[in-house]
């Protein structure tokens, strides 16, 4: 079991970067939810999230809850500022060697899923999350939110869904993720139905029309329904 620890960045009274009417923490978690829906189609991966809805963490609190849980991996997700464009990933500035491979691995299919955006490099930082975190971690600055070109892809949310799909996509690389087996249909039997079954009884054959309007009336006197048909 890979147990993978996602931290969307900031949330309650920070709101991280804010621009074009967008704000980070929201972006952030969007993201982080859609990356956890993602990685639920795959067989041996247990997910958490440091946030489910608009709270408060610290950064420390953010890097114990992934330290208790036992993770392999911790993910943060974050957007831009400060009038650049385009994606980068951060590792702790003294990384363990697995950072540096997973860093490898993940950032080329994020860039690969979101297309024509600038790459901005895979970084090293002395962030606090990537640094009080005692397994492999990174970092991913999705985009500017001050930028008008980055903003107008980040209100999108198909293109939120692409970044997902980027991380998810390294994530599956990087740990060797399978995909659950496609459920098979059940064999159900095909219901029996209600309805009784009719028999029908034919009664003569004439060669003469008279003789069988003959034999319909006495049927018909006794109760039976009857008709005629050729």
């Amino acid at each position: 079991m890979v147990k993978i620890f996602i931290d969307p960045g900031h949330g309650g009274n920070d709101p991280g970067a804010v621009a074009n009417g967008l704000k980070e923490k929201d972006l952030a978690l969007k993201i982080a939810k859609k990356i956890q829906s993602l990685l639920n189609e795959y067989e041996g991966v247990s997910v958490k999230l440091s946030r489910t809805t608009d709270v408060y963490l610290s950064l420390s609190d953010r890097a114990d809850m992934a330290n208790k849980w036992g993770a392999d991996f911790f993910l943060s997700i974050h957007i831009n500022a400060g009038g650049g464009t385009g994606f980068e990933s951060y590792i702790y500035n003294k990384p363990n060697t697995k950072s540096v491979a997973y860093q490898n691995v993940i950032h080329p299919e994020i860039m690969k899923a979101i297309g024509n955006v600038k790459d901005r490099g895979k970084k090293r930082a002395n962030f606090a999350v990537v640094r009080e975190t005692k397994m492999p971690a990174i970092l991913t600055e999705n985009l500017f939110i001050d930028n008008a070109n980055d903003a107008t892809k980040l209100k999108s949310d198909s293109f939120l869904s692409q970044i997902a799909f980027g991380h998810v996509q390294g994530l599956e690389k990087a740990f060797g993720l399978k995909k659950k087996a496609a459920a098979k249909p059940s064999s159900t039997k095909p219901a029996t139905s209600n309805k009784k079954e009719v028999y029908r009884v034919q009664v003569g054959a004439f060669n003469d029309k008279k003789n069988a309007e003959r034999l319909v009336a006495e049927l018909k006197k006794k109760g039976y329904p009857a008709f005629i048909t050729k």
